[in-house]
Parts: structure tokens; sequence; C-alpha cells
């Protein structure tokens, strides 16, 4: 099953509700791992102005809020 990647950081009331909304989208279809930017220097460095960022092979899906018709995209690959 591929992996979806959302950089999060705690207390991030955006990242909580992109997450909230994003599961139930991809459940059974894609595997969620989040990645909190304060544990590795160079996330930190990349996201931290643009949380919560999705990113599927390798590519930005999207930043701040859910993109539903790119996750739908990715779902019909």
């Amino acid at each position: 099953m591929n992996s979806l990647y959302v950089y999060s950081r705690q207390g991030c009331h955006l990242c909580e509700d992109l997450i909230e909304e994003l599961l139930p989208l991809i459940k059974d279809k894609l595997t969620l791992e989040v990645r909190d930017i304060d544990t590795n220097t160079e996330w930190h460095e990349r996201f931290f102005m643009d949380i919560p960022v999705v990113e599927y092979a390798d590519a930005i899906i999207c930043k701040h809020f859910l993109d539903r018709d790119a996750i739908a995209g990715i779902l019909r690959r």
C-alpha cells in the first residue's frame, strides 16, 4: 500500500483538522504517516511556514488545507 505523508507539529490546529478530514478519504487505500517537523531539522526548515503539508510520491499535494480533488486524483491512479 502506498503512503501519504503529512508534515505537522504538535499543537497545530490546522494540522489536526486536515488529518481528521483526510483519514476517512484514504481509509483502506493509502497508509498515512504523520511527520512532526520539530523532530527533523530538514523538515522544520522546509515546511515551517507551510504546515500542514501533504506529500505523495515525493510531490507536494497541498499546503495549509486539504485539497480533496488532489487526493481523489491520487486514489484514481
